[in-house]
């Protein structure tokens, strides 16, 4: 782009960050702000006019979060949108159809998914649940070379993860795979929705190379 396009287009292209009382908002905004991006904090669905992307962060129980998007009639709006969408952690898992942590009902966003507990033995081995630390996320190249979510970053790169349960999900729709006892699934794609396990904003210099290919690129 040249200087005028790059101009027009930082003008225009307002980032929305959904409160849903289950997101680590401040986090998120201090990403936002590192890498200079415009965002607003939406706290209704009649702001998503106001947004070109939406990235939709989750800390907590998949219940409680489907019902706190229930009391602000988020849900209908969230599955109606149609520009870039990030789903951070619960908010990826909350893209699902179903999820075992309180047997509730998804978003049904990515079709035949659901969310599944770790349950601290793989392989013989004890795992400590939830998993909290750095890991390495692995490129589906088949899904991922036509993404510009991970331009720029190498398959196998180190992100911080902190989840007790994961997505799992048709094989087209999946970026990227991570290994904790099980293989499980930490980026995936439908449409415009996307969604990544671990917390970009938390994850040094590749976390934030995510965050801003998917505010300038997607």
């Amino acid at each position: 782009m040249n200087d005028l396009k790059v101009f027009l287009y930082q003008q225009n292209n307002m980032i929305g960050i959904i409160d849903y009382n289950s997101g680590n908002i401040k986090s998120v905004t201090n990403a936002l702000e590192r890498i200079g991006q415009k965002f607003i904090v939406v706290k209704s669905p009649e702001e998503f006019s106001k947004c070109d992307k939406l990235i939709f962060p989750g800390v907590g129980a998949a219940d409680f979060a489907m019902e706190s998007l229930k009391r602000s009639e988020f849900i209908e709006p969230i599955k109606a949108f149609k520009k870039p969408f990030l789903g951070i952690c619960l908010g990826m898992q909350l893209l699902s159809e179903f999820s075992e942590e309180g047997g509730v009902e998804c978003l049904k966003i990515v079709p035949n998914s659901s969310v599944l507990k770790f349950y601290g033995v793989a392989d013989g081995r004890a795992l400590k649940v939830p998993q909290i630390g750095w890991n390495r996320v692995n490129f589906e190249k088949t899904s991922a070379e036509s993404s510009v979510l991970f331009d720029e970053i190498e398959s196998g790169e180190y992100f911080y993860f902190v989840n007790s349960y994961y997505l799992k999900c048709p094989e087209k729709y999946v970026l990227g795979r991570t290994d904790y006892g099980v293989d499980f699934v930490s980026a995936v794609k439908k449409d415009n929705f996307y969604g990544v396990q671990f917390h970009p904003e938390k994850s040094s210099e590749a976390g934030q190379k995510l965050l801003l290919n998917f505010c300038e690129k997607c």
